[in-house]
C-alpha cells in the first residue's frame, strides 16, 4: 500500500490508492479531528529539552494520542457510510488559541467500498 497504510479487521487506510485494492464505489470525503491542550509543566520541560537537545516525549505522546483519536473519528465516519476503507489520507497540524496553547490534528480522505 502507500507510505502510510494500515489494515485491520477488513478495513484499510492508505495515503495513496493501492494498486491491489479496487474501489467499486467512492462514498465521499470523511474527516476526523482532535485538539490537545498544552500543559504549562510540559511547556516548561519542553523548553529545557530544546536547550539540551533531547526529545520532548510528553509532546510526542500527546501528539500521537491526538493523531490516533483523529484517525478513530475518520474510521467511524467512513464506516457510517458503509465504507471498507479510506484512501488519499492527508494529515494536517495547526496551532490554535490566543497563546498558541492548543494543537489540532485533522485527517481527511475519501471513503471507498471495495470492488
Amino acid at each position: 500500500m502507500g507510505w502510510f497504510s494500515k489494515s485491520t479487521e477488513g478495513f484499510f487506510l492508505a495515503t495513496t490508492t493501492p494498486p491491489d485494492i479496487a474501489a467499486s464505489q467512492y462514498l465521499g470525503v470523511v474527516n476526523g479531528e482532535a485538539i490537545i491542550g498544552a500543559n504549562i509543566f510540559r511547556d516548561m520541560f519542553s523548553s529545557v529539552r530544546d536547550v539540551v537537545g533531547g526529545r520532548a516525549g510528553g509532546y510526542e505522546r500527546a501528539l500521537s494520542g491526538a493523531r490516533d483519536a483523529a484517525l478513530d473519528d475518520l474510521i467511524a465516519a467512513a464506516r457510517e457510510l458503509g465504507a471498507d476503507g479510506v484512501i488519499g489520507i492527508d494529515f494536517d497540524y495547526e496551532v490554535l488559541g490566543e497563546t498558541n496553547g492548543m494543537m489540532m490534528v485533522a485527517v481527511s480522505g475519501t471513503a471507498v467500498k471495495r470492488g
